[in-house]
């Protein structure tokens, strides 16, 4: 079976049984674990499994505040720490450095595409995908325990909404641009050629922070390109 899906709204009443199992065995676990300030970290826990999103503390902290309530951060923080070492929550640190937090429910896996350009998050499985990661750890021998997929890229909302031709400097880590033309003059343009640069050459984007240099290869080699030359270079994705 192959799904893409982001915690499905269409089932709400099977996730509503879902929640309430989960709630029952949170009940259940803090009374023979005899935990402190069941009340407010329930109330946290209801507050989390009412989104579909992966959450950051302070996105979390905002939710339970539009509910009128008043917990800080560190508490939260530690209420989401909790929730994990009791397998009610899965802690993630994406491409972009922040801690996210999402529902996690016994027997079911997923990983997650990425989109670098809005920040969306898509959840997807795949069972041949799952079957192949196995045999491939088989062969070497390695008895694997658990695993994750995060593939990083564009979604086709960006894509559809993106220009045709655009600076090398807006292209993003780790995609794929064809060169189109040069622009900014005569020297910009011999500089570029003199570096081995050519219109029709294809660019892997190798580094692309929003300062200093960008790191592109062609084929073998690597060049290090400043921004502001970056931005006199019009290249087209791949595919586009």
């Amino acid at each position: 079976m192959t799904g893409i899906y982001q915690n499905d709204q269409g089932n709400n009443n099977n996730m509503k049984t879902l929640h309430e199992r989960e709630k029952k065995q949170f009940k259940k676990l803090f009374n023979d674990e005899e935990l402190k300030d069941f009340d407010d970290r329930l109330a946290i826990l209801e507050m989390f499994l009412q989104t579909d999103r992966h959450l950051t503390v302070s996105e979390l902290k905002s939710i339970l505040t539009e509910k009128g309530y008043s917990f800080d951060a560190a508490f939260i923080r530690d209420t989401l720490k909790m929730l994990c070492h009791y397998g009610f929550a899965h802690k993630h640190r994406f491409e972009d450095g922040a801690v996210r937090y999402e529902q996690r429910h016994l027997e079911d896996h997923h990983d997650h595409m990425i989109c670098m350009k809005c920040g969306k998050i898509l959840e997807f499985m795949d069972d041949q995908l799952e079957q192949l990661q196995a045999e491939v750890a088989a062969t070497q021998g390695f008895h694997m325990l658990q695993h994750r997929m995060e593939i990083y890229g564009i979604c086709a909302d960006c894509l559809n909404k993106r220009d045709m031709i655009v600076p090398l400097v807006r292209a993003k880590q780790g995609e794929k641009v064809t060169i189109e033309e040069f622009s900014g003059g005569s020297s910009a343009r011999m500089r570029l050629m003199s570096m081995g640069l050519r219109t029709g050459d294809t660019l892997d984007v190798i580094t692309s922070d929003t300062t200093g240099q960008l790191v592109v290869a062609v084929g073998n080699k690597r060049y290090a390109i400043g921004r502001g030359l970056a931005k006199k270079i019009q290249v087209r994705p791949v595919g586009k």
